[in-house]
């Protein structure tokens, strides 16, 4: 594998050169990274030149559905799946909200789903709401010391009347990367779907759809180096199945089937930065003739060995320091994301607003993941401080993590 070049991934990010970002560490990538400049450049064309209906009959309209129909086109490649499959909204929250509305409405009462208490509460709430119309809800509950979420103990939930299990690729708080091919393997024998939430996986590398095996995947483009959009992949043949949840005469196009508002187009159209950047990388650490999905691959492969060589030094200092409670696996590697959270005696928010007195930029606070906080024995209110790397992440910044943390916690 091609070691990443740092120098090259910090140039495509303007951030890195403005005055109230120089010189800082980023930590807070978990909560947003950073936008890529393919985006932005993309964004700013599309309000100046092509602000107008797409799909029409003049020429900046035209462009401007060209380019919303290339961001689809170009992502979905990346991600191994057809363009038909992959669905735009204002975020993954509204989302998940829109497809448990379709789900409501389709399973029938005494039919089951599964969710967990690791999940963030986008990929929770919407479902446990649909036990008011007489849907079974079952709970996947974590391990209370570590937060794993044990694929056997799913087993034994799973039956003929479950229509549907919602589980995340990684914790948000915990950094631990489930084997959604192993779980959703479990859930299809069982004659079920599965709804996976990759929010906190995706910007670590673009998941390879075909070989996680999920029926829905979810992830948010904001996160991912570029606008504030939810990506939802939904399988063909059920977006098909399910009901009809956006205008009665857009029902038999699946693209607009869980569309209940329209698109913000400027930036559907930017999410094509994102592509421009998975191949800007491929193109300058690898060169040679590959298909999308492939270049997606390597560059997966490239971010994620970064990621891991920045996170090893942080998870050693905090093996010195017993006192505080690290969520989530001890080690780097396939397993670990570099989102770290720490329990302190003192509230997240707290002690991330120390950090930032020293250059570090972090966050504090439960992140909309109440429920694993309190399975762990973690008041929400205190919450964690969460440290959260990007593949952009320097081995420097690391050690001046490190040092702040040392003088200021």
């Amino acid at each position: 594998m091609v070691a990443l070049d740092t120098e090259f991934v910090r140039n495509q990010f303007p951030a890195f050169r403005y005055k109230e970002l120089r010189d800082k560490v980023f930590c807070e990538n978990a909560g947003g990274s950073y936008a890529c400049r393919y985006v932005i450049w993309r964004l700013h064309r599309f309000y100046q030149e092509r602000k107008v209906q797409p799909y029409g009959a003049f020429p900046a309209s035209r462009r401007a559905g060209e380019e919303m129909d290339e961001a689809r086109t170009r992502l979905a490649a990346h991600l191994g799946v057809g363009r038909d499959e992959l669905h735009f909204g204002p975020s993954t929250s509204a989302n998940t909200y829109v497809l448990a509305q379709a789900f409501g409405a389709w399973i029938e009462p005494g039919q089951a789903i599964v969710v967990t208490d690791q999940d963030h509460e986008a990929n929770s709430g919407v479902w446990r709401r649909l036990a008011a119309r007489g849907i079974e809800l079952r709970e996947w509950k974590v391990d209370p010391e570590t937060g794993h979420l044990d694929p056997d103990a799913l087993e034994p939930l799973l039956d003929e009347t479950v229509r549907l299990v919602c589980f995340p690729h990684a914790s948000n708080i915990l950094g631990e990367v489930n084997d959604v091919a192993r779980i959703t393997a479990m859930v299809r024998r069982a004659g079920a779907f599965t709804c996976v939430d990759g929010v906190s996986f995706a910007p670590h590398g673009l998941p390879d759809i075909p070989a996680l095996g999920a029926d829905i995947y979810l992830f948010s483009t904001y996160k991912t180096y570029g606008p504030h959009q939810g990506v939802m992949l939904i399988r063909r043949e059920l977006a098909y199945q399910l009901p009809n949840q956006g205008h009665w005469f857009n029902a038999e196009d699946v693209l607009r089937r869980f569309d209940p508002a329209g698109p913000d187009h400027a930036q559907v159209a930017a999410v094509a930065g994102i592509s421009d950047y998975i191949d800007a990388l491929y193109d300058h650490h690898v060169r040679g003739g590959r298909d999308a999905h492939a270049r997606a691959g390597i560059v997966a492969g490239m971010i994620r060995m970064q990621e891991t060589a920045v996170l090893e030094p942080l998870l050693d200092y905090l093996s010195t320091r017993p006192e505080w409670r690290v969520l989530g696996p001890v080690q780097a590697g396939p397993a670990r994301l570099p989102t770290v959270s720490i329990a302190l005696d003192r509230p997240g928010a707290e002690a991330a607003e120390r950090l930032a007195g020293r250059g570090i930029l972090a966050g504090g606070g439960d992140f909309y993941a109440r429920r694993v906080l309190e399975a762990m024995g973690i008041d929400p209110a205190r919450g964690v401080l969460r440290l959260s790397l990007l593949h952009y992440t320097l081995p420097e910044e690391v050690d001046r993590l490190i040092e702040a943390l040392d003088s200021e916690l």
